[in-house]
């Protein structure tokens, strides 16, 4: 019999270790076996019972088997509906894209052609990094800092990440990295270096096909980009005449409070990409949505075998329901600062082992001074059967990503449990402000 270190016996990972291949990442976390899930809790073999706090990495903002949406899928399902379709037109698609249209983009007086590219973020992400080079005519595309776009091999190249670089095995170029907003400290517009380099032409930098960033960086450490620096970027692409392209894979469908994350700042981008939560059930669908003007794709010049996920269609359509009126944005709203004044509280009680506090809407997280506290922390929140992750280049946050849907109560229990495992990490808060050298104290 396997226990944890709070002696609750769970599930042997036997099978997984002598059999899947050694690239697995997320099972040596959370070394259990999960067999069925309700909204923000997860069962594993053994009957034990866990606070979703990760959500499938932002795929699941909808929470597990929601069942508004699960009722549209058996529903379909039961009367034989299309599953498998390429891009062929069914009526699922249709029912989808005229939803998706009502509901998201005319309230928000957007004006996208729709692009089904693969199942997956990294397909939409390459997508629109083709179509911005044909667009254009030219090759280049500038990144980030940090930044995350996805694991093949266009994607990659704009990925910050050392280490997950290296597994590419190649070369990898068609991409120039910039310093992301606060790269270079909080009084430094870092839109201001781009925009001299792409003046000078003895800079070295060639006008791009299109500048891609993530609003908020999820995997590249929970930084932010301020409404005015996203607001300069886009001037900078309009200047240039270089498309403006918007990560939304991870952000967007509500993650940080608005369905798109570039509301707030008011742009209107000319590419930007969705996936994960889109698909409202956990499905792989992706979407490039892309300015009508920008829409030159010659007919099956980008293609693939499942861009056409009609159960990912219905489970959308359902999701979409939620964005109908104002008070599904509330709610996050609610949640979001019952999460940052929680994580604020902890930061100001081991205000000499925490940072910082980083992220926003349902994407939180506490930045540790030693950068091996945040896995540590995540180890001590499963112990007590909570699951989160952590991120940045040093893994040095800790990170919180619930369902949008999570309960209230559920929520603060969470949260109850990731203090209780600070605390045996630490001691209690007195004795942890104890140990700051006085010189240091506020």
């Amino acid at each position: 019999m396997k226990t944890n270190e709070n002696n609750i016996e769970m599930p042997t990972m036997k099978v997984f270790d002598q059999l899947e291949s050694e690239v697995r990442s997320y099972c040596r976390s959370f070394e259990t076996v999960f067999t069925k899930a309700s909204n923000a809790t997860l069962w594993d073999k053994n009957g034990n019972e866990f606070i979703d706090l990760f959500a499938g990495a932002g795929a699941l903002n909808y929470g597990h088997n929601n069942e508004r949406i699960r009722a549209k899928l058996i529903d379909y399902l039961m009367k034989d509906g299309i599953t498998h379709s390429l891009d062929m037109a069914t009526e699922a698609k249709e029912t989808f894209l005229l939803e998706f249209q009502e509901s998201i983009l005319k309230p928000r007086n957007l004006d996208y052609k729709v692009m089904f590219p693969g199942p997956t973020g990294t397909n939409s992400v390459e997508s629109a990094m083709k179509i911005a080079r044909k667009v254009t005519g030219r090759t280049n595309i500038i990144s980030f800092t940090n930044a995350f776009h996805g694991m093949s091999l266009g994607s990659l190249a704009a990925t910050g990440n050392s280490f997950k670089r290296k597994g590419a095995g190649v070369p990898l170029s068609g991409t120039t990295f910039m310093p992301y907003d606060g790269y270079m400290g909080p009084l430094v517009d870092t839109t201001i270096l781009l925009e001299k380099l792409l003046k000078d032409p003895g800079s070295g930098v060639e006008t791009p096909a299109a500048i891609i960033v993530e609003t908020l960086q999820g995997e590249g450490g929970l930084n932010s980009a301020s409404a005015n620096w996203l607001r300069n970027l886009e001037a900078l692409c309009k200047k240039f005449d270089i498309l403006f392209i918007i990560d939304d894979v991870q952000m967007g469908c509500g993650r940080t409070g608005t369905f798109f994350s570039f509301e707030e700042a008011g742009i209107n981008p000319d590419i930007v990409c969705l996936s994960k939560s889109i698909g409202g059930y956990g499905l792989p669908m992706a979407l490039t949505l892309i300015k009508p003007e920008h829409d030159i794709w010659n007919p099956g010049e980008h293609n693939g075998t499942f861009r056409g996920n009609n159960l990912g269609f219905v489970a959308a359509t359902e999701a979409l329901s939620y964005w109908k009126d104002a008070s599904f944005e509330k709610a996050i709203a609610n949640h979001a600062a019952v999460i940052s004044s929680f994580l604020k509280r902890m930061a100001a009680q081991y205000k000499g082992k925490i940072t910082d506090v980083k992220g926003k809407g349902l994407i939180q997280g506490l930045v540790f001074k030693e950068h091996s506290d945040a896995s540590k922390l995540c180890g001590e929140a499963f112990n007590r059967q909570v699951i989160m992750e952590t991120s940045g280049a040093f893994d040095e946050v800790a990170k919180l990503m619930p369902p949008l849907t999570i309960e209230p109560k559920l929520l603060q229990e969470g949260l109850n449990r990731i203090e209780a495992s600070l605390k045996a990490m630490y001691g209690s808060a007195e004795i942890a402000e104890e140990k700051i050298p006085a010189a240091t104290r506020a």
